[in-house]
Parts: structure tokens; C-alpha cells; sequence
């Protein structure tokens, strides 16, 4: 009981201030709309990655590839990841631009963060990212966390959900129907 109440502190204590305020606005995810307040003061190159591919409306179009119950929903692979694509490759691409160097920190892993998705190496992180349904403390410190959805996690709750281990989708997956940087 004392460990949870701890963690849960924790978490609120760890969160931290959206230092100029941008976040990016997702609609047409489960047929809503989803915003995620990016962590620039935590995760700068990632937090950058995110809005510079947003304004070259790179992850217009991408669905979310791999969706775990009670785990994480994750999205944003701009090569192989887009509506009408052969979806077998969804979740294996990146975008044009160069991987990037790990942004750990000691925000926690809890319900509506928002994580940068990577290989094994800690500094592949690309274009993909992932939200958590429910929190996830065994990625604490292993990825990078660049933001929080602050509305629309009820919308995230619907996303349709994979199958199996890995959470691949079948048929027809959830999409990013556009993403736009906010102020």
C-alpha cells in the first residue's frame, strides 16, 4: 500500500511543465480527436522530431500498427505505415531523417504518456511513437518519454486493438487521420 501511494507521488512529482507550450493535435483517431502536449524541456530532439514531422504532414495517414491491451497503442511509422500500404511492413520504417541519440529522464511511464518506439539499440529512435493505456513503469529509463495526452484519451481507449503477443492489427487498423502542430 505504502509502495503504491510512493509511486504515486512519484509520478505526480516526476511530471514535468510543458516548457513553451506546442503540442500536436491528432484527429481522426477512433473517430475523435486526440492532444498530446509535447515534452520539449525533457526530450528536445525528439520533441522536434515529432513537430517537424507533424508540419511536413509526414504522419498524415498512419495508422497504429501495434495495439496492446492494457499495454500501449503505437504509431508513426511514416515509411511503411500509411492507410493502403502493404501493412506486413508497418512498424519496420523510419522517416528520411537520421535516428536519434536517447532522451532519458525520470518521468514515469503512466497512463496517456506518450514514448518514442525504438530497436534494441537505445539510439534508434526515429518516427514512431506509442501511448500508454496503462502504466508501463518497466520502460522507466529505457525510452524516452517526449510528451502526455492532456484530451482525448478517451479516444485513445477505443483504438482498435491487435492480436497476439506483439498486438499486430488486422484488417483494417485505426489511423492518424492528420497531425498538426499546436500553440
Amino acid at each position: 500500500m505504502l509502495k503504491s501511494a510512493v509511486a504515486a507521488l512519484a509520478c505526480c512529482l516526476a511530471a514535468p511543465a510543458v516548457a513553451d507550450g506546442i503540442a500536436i493535435e491528432v484527429t481522426g483517431v477512433a473517430n475523435g480527436t486526440v492532444v498530446i502536449d509535447l515534452f520539449e524541456d525533457v526530450a528536445p530532439k525528439h520533441a522536434e522530431r515529432i513537430m517537424t514531422l507533424a508540419e511536413q504532414g509526414q504522419y498524415d495517414g498512419v495508422v497504429f500498427h501495434r495495439v496492446i491491451d492494457g499495454f500501449m497503442a503505437q504509431t508513426g511509422d511514416v515509411e511503411f505505415g500509411k492507410m493502403g500500404q502493404d501493412m506486413r511492413m508497418a512498424g519496420r520504417g523510419g522517416s528520411s531523417l537520421p535516428d536519434l541519440p536517447a532522451e532519458f529522464s525520470d518521468v514515469p511511464y503512466d497512463r496517456g504518456v506518450v514514448g518514442m518506439a525504438r530497436s534494441q539499440n537505445p539510439n534508434s529512435a526515429n518516427s514512431q511513437f506509442f501511448i500508454m493505456f496503462d502504466e508501463g513503469y518497466f520502460l522507466n529509463g529505457q525510452y524516452t518519454v517526449v510528451g502526455q495526452v492532456t484530451q482525448g484519451m478517451d479516444v485513445v481507449d477505443a483504438i482498435k486493438r491487435g492480436e497476439g503477443r506483439n498486438g499486430a492489427v488486422l484488417g483494417e487498423p485505426d489511423m492518424m487521420k492528420t497531425v498538426s502542430v499546436v500553440k
